[in-house]
């Protein structure tokens, strides 16, 4: 596989592996965890090396398996994961908090279940508008130090965010939310990141499996699916957000791929600082994922796909957590 280097040098295989579905939130969540320990193995063997988790995904049961997954082949690979979404100076509920104490606390409990001395990115998962970023940032440096973390990295970080954190200590990634069916860095976060020589690494790159072509109605859903509750799958949007997926597949067939490679050879092509993390659980389609590394789309099939339209509907059904 092919690299992309991120922020501070630190290079990876272009695509990487999320792994929260297999844990957490998605129908079939923490019903296989062999299966799930075959992808991650299968996926080193690829030439994977960012494997994505967070303490939330659980919480902390993905931190966990990640930890047993990895056990003799840490070396092989960069582990990312997250915090800031669980109080740990309190009663270990979910909620934001950035503090200095509470990334001390966090770093302390990811690093016991991933069964590792080090984490190599470290992401505050969402920003906490009670805490200055300086302060959380300021911790997680003198972790750098401490060689506990390698490096770190924002998610749904706003523009003049990523400046004040950057300013205080180089970020290495930005963590957000970017693919055919959600194009918001586009409009400015892409152009910061760059400007400060930041990697870009794109969760949720196949729309949350939507961009795959297998999703079309909510009964092939568990009952406690996110996307049960996302407003982009809810009553008549995704009938009309279908038609995105319509205009994935008229390329995936000049090609002879299939739609969710498309979807990523299109993300890939936006740049070699750019390392989506497509989430599975299952052998077949991470190969299918990994494959999307060789695929090579024209000028014209880039064009066609930079011209789908929005889909109808937010991406969360509050939006008052990202982007800030």
């Amino acid at each position: 596989m092919r690299t992309a280097t991120l922020g501070n040098g630190l290079e990876v295989g272009r695509i990487g592996l999320g792994c929260m579905g297999m844990s957490a939130f998605y129908t079939g969540a923490g019903t296989d965890e062999a299966g799930a320990i075959a992808t991650i193995h299968r996926a080193i063997d690829l030439g994977v090396t960012l494997f994505d988790t967070a303490e939330m995904y659980g919480p902390y049961l993905n931190e966990e398996l990640l930890g047993r997954a990895l056990a003799g082949r840490r070396d092989q690979v960069v582990v990312a994961t997250k915090f800031g979404t669980i109080l740990h100076r309190g009663d270990g509920t979910r909620g934001l908090d950035g503090s200095a104490g509470n990334v001390r606390l966090a770093v302390e409990g990811s690093l016991q279940r991933l069964n590792t001395d080090h984490i190599d990115l470290y992401y505050q998962h969402r920003m906490d508008p009670g805490t200055p970023v300086e302060e959380t940032v300021g911790a997680l440096a003198e972790l750098i130090v401490e060689g506990k973390i390698r490096h770190y990295g924002l998610s749904e970080a706003a523009p003049a965010t990523i400046r004040r954190a950057h300013a205080v200590h180089p970020v290495t990634a930005l963590q957000t939310e970017y693919s055919l069916w959600s194009r918001e860095p586009e409009a400015e976060i892409l152009a910061v990141v760059r400007e400060l020589g930041i990697g870009f690494v794109p969760y949720s790159p196949l729309g949350r499996g939507f961009l795959t072509g297998t999703i079309r109605s909510l009964d092939q859903l568990d009952d406690s699916d996110f996307r049960r509750f996302n407003p982009r799958f809810e009553g008549d949007n995704l009938a009309k957000n279908i038609g995105i997926v319509e205009r994935v597949d008229a390329v995936a067939a000049e090609v002879g791929a299939k739609p969710g490679q498309v979807a990523l050879a299109w993300l890939l092509a936006k740049g070699d600082d750019i390392a989506p993390i497509p989430g599975t659980k299952r052998v077949a389609y991470l190969e299918e994922n990994v494959a999307a590394d060789a695929i090579e789309l024209s000028g014209d099939q880039l064009a066609a796909l930079d011209a789908v339209g929005d889909p109808v509907g937010d991406r969360y059904p509050d939006m008052s957590g990202v982007n800030r």
